[in-house]
């Protein structure tokens, strides 16, 4: 047996690490917050926007409810929903709020 030889694994690539637990925290606020946004507008605004129907019926929803309790799960919710959504869905959702900023000013 040749013990000179490297080991497999070591020419192989590292395998990049999964997103630290703070990371993923930032990203879900980051999302949590897009959903704020979402429940700020008008519903000709929210007609815009590229949404799946489920979260468009959760962001109407969220729209009625005044209590602050039900309102803050009701957000925690939506940022649930928004987590769900692959990075392609989530983008164009970005780019309307984006230019739906713009125009205001």
């Amino acid at each position: 047996m040749n013990d000179d030889k490297p080991e497999q694994d070591s020419l192989e690539p590292e395998s990049p690490l999964p997103p630290s637990k703070s990371q993923r925290k930032r990203e879900a606020t980051a999302l949590q917050d897009l959903g704020e946004q979402l429940v700020k507008l008008t519903p000709a605004q929210l007609h815009r926007i590229p949404l799946p129907e489920e979260l468009l019926a959760t962001v109407r929803l969220t729209q009625t409810i005044a209590q602050r309790g039900g309102r803050k799960r009701q957000m925690q919710y939506i940022g649930k929903l928004m987590r769900r959504l692959d990075e392609s869905e989530v983008e164009p959702i970005r780019a309307a709020l984006a230019t739906m900023q713009v125009a205001r000013y």
